[in-house]
């Protein structure tokens, strides 16, 4: 079944993307993973998320693979429920606005994201479950509270997580962030919809949603808190997307746009 969305509401800005749909919708929530090339790293992910498809439908956000992983043939045996394309310009949150708009029209009560890289303890799901049915609004999940586990994080990432990011995030949302880096994290549907956030404008195109999102929920007296989480990096060099000037240039400028409001609707 295929479907093409382009705008879902007149309020919303949303990319051009393909809608796949392997399956129907079957549970209260949805987990969605943002991937671009991700090879036998999702594949690997998706077969260990397999035994959580009772409890959570996968939703997979791509900004254009080319290396065979995201198969529809392959993502239905996995379980996953729906494919998503980006058939226009953007980035990781152009792929997030799109995944998120999708989950809301289909009803979905809130949504787990998770990155695509094999890097997240998946056993985490029903944890990040249990906080949406409690009540909260934004959980951020952590490899540096008790019960969580950071596996051979980069030195530098870890220097600027817990010396530039954190300190950051948790300074302008007023609530102590440890992990704010960390793609393992939920939002509710309220939090989504709610008329003091508005996730889905064309302002959010490359890393910004993630820092935004972070920030706006305690501002705004929502539910928030961190749980545990592991997140593991393999040995050796460790692959990535952004580059180390650039890239990390950009995600700093958008982590302090964050944090001064330059977001705010």
């Amino acid at each position: 079944m295929k479907k093409v969305f382009h705008l879902n509401s007149k309020d919303w800005k949303l990319p051009g993307y393909e809608v796949r749909e392997l399956g129907l919708r079957k549970t209260k929530y949805c987990i969605c993973i943002p991937v671009l090339n991700e090879g036998e790293k999702i594949k690997k992910q998706l077969e260990k998320m397999k035994k959580y498809t009772k409890l959570v439908d996968i939703i997979i956000a791509d900004w254009g693979s080319t290396d065979g992983s995201t198969d529809p043939k392959f993502l239905k045996e996995q379980g996953v429920r729906t494919l998503l394309v980006n058939k226009s310009f953007g980035f990781q949150a152009t792929q997030l606005r799109m995944a998120f708009a999708y989950a809301m029209k289909e009803g979905y009560k809130g949504v787990i994201q998770i990155d695509g890289n094999d890097k997240d303890g998946v056993s985490a799901i029903p944890v990040f479950i249990k906080a949406l049915n409690d009540g909260f609004d934004y959980v951020q999940g952590s490899r540096f509270i008790k019960g969580g586990k950071a596996v051979n994080t980069p030195p530098l990432r870890l220097l600027g997580i817990k010396l530039i990011a954190a300190p950051i995030i948790s300074l302008a949302a007023r609530f102590r962030y440890t992990d704010i880096t960390n793609g393992f994290r939920a939002y509710s549907r309220n939090y989504l919809l709610h008329s003091q956030v508005k996730p889905f404008r064309n302002i959010f195109v490359k890393y910004s949603l993630n820092f935004y999102l972070a920030v706006r929920a305690n501002q705004l007296g929502l539910k928030t808190k961190e749980i545990p989480v592991t997140r593991r990096y393999p040995k050796g060099k460790t692959p990535t997307k952004i580059s180390f000037l650039k890239g990390n240039y950009i995600m700093l400028s958008e982590m302090l746009k964050a944090s001064l409001g330059f977001y705010h609707p």
